[in-house]
């Protein structure tokens, strides 16, 4: 092929076709990514976050989904007197722009009472060690009742009466209550008491009058 053949291919309107369709091409696909990325992460779009702290979830939902919002219960938490299934916290702040689309954490008060287990202090530990176990997990205590026993040494557990053990399931709004000893006998223990010997009265006389035979030891 000499040089003139060569570039008369550049003069053929099935090259210079083929290549207008592939820069089409290529233009299409890249207006079609811009788009497609613009409409995915809703370019150009910002929404205040409503504050829908102490609302009921379902109100809180129905909020944040009109204002194109994501809803995600990220935990649970629970404030005594406050209704449950309504909303503690969300994340993020209300007030702050992000786009549509963006996805909201809430944390909503529970439905139930938490419970705590009770752990294994009776006949087990002292008081002073009973009480900072029991108040470090959250428990809530009375004054302490005192039962006849060893001091300081806990005996029982009583929540509204009754009586728990370890394992038991509490409330976190119940009050319990310590059964101490109070360093006194039960007058109802068992003790096995020995009578202290009682002298013969009349060995007694016998040795005070001086009448005592002598006698010798025989080898």
């Amino acid at each position: 092929m000499n040089t003139s053949e060569f570039f008369s291919k550049f003069k053929s309107r099935y090259l210079w076709g083929n290549i207008a369709a592939m820069v089409a091409v290529v233009f299409a696909v890249c207006l079609g990514v811009k788009f497609g990325l613009d409409i995915y992460t809703h370019h150009g779009e910002v929404v205040q976050i409503p504050n829908v702290r102490h609302k009921a979830f379902s109100d809180a939902e129905y909020l944040l989904k009109q204002s194109g919002l994501q809803v995600v219960v990220s935990d649970t938490g629970y404030v005594p007197g406050m209704r449950p299934d309504c909303i503690l916290e969300q994340s993020p702040a209300p007030g702050e722009r992000v786009k549509s689309g963006h996805v909201i954490y809430l944390t909503v008060n529970a439905t139930q009472t938490p419970t705590i287990t009770v752990p294994d202090v009776i006949d087990n530990s002292s008081l002073r060690e009973a009480m900072a176990k029991l108040s470090a997990m959250g428990f809530k205590l009375t004054q302490p009742t005192f039962v006849d026993g060893e001091k300081d040494w806990v005996y029982g557990l009583t929540v509204k009466g009754r009586h728990v053990v370890a394992g038991d399931k509490v409330s976190v709004n119940d009050y319990i209550t310590i059964e101490v000893g109070s360093g006194q006998r039960d007058v109802d223990m068992d003790i096995n008491y020995t009578d202290a010997p009682i002298e013969d009265a009349k060995e007694d006389e016998f040795y005070e009058s001086g009448d005592v035979d002598e006698f010798h030891e025989v080898p």
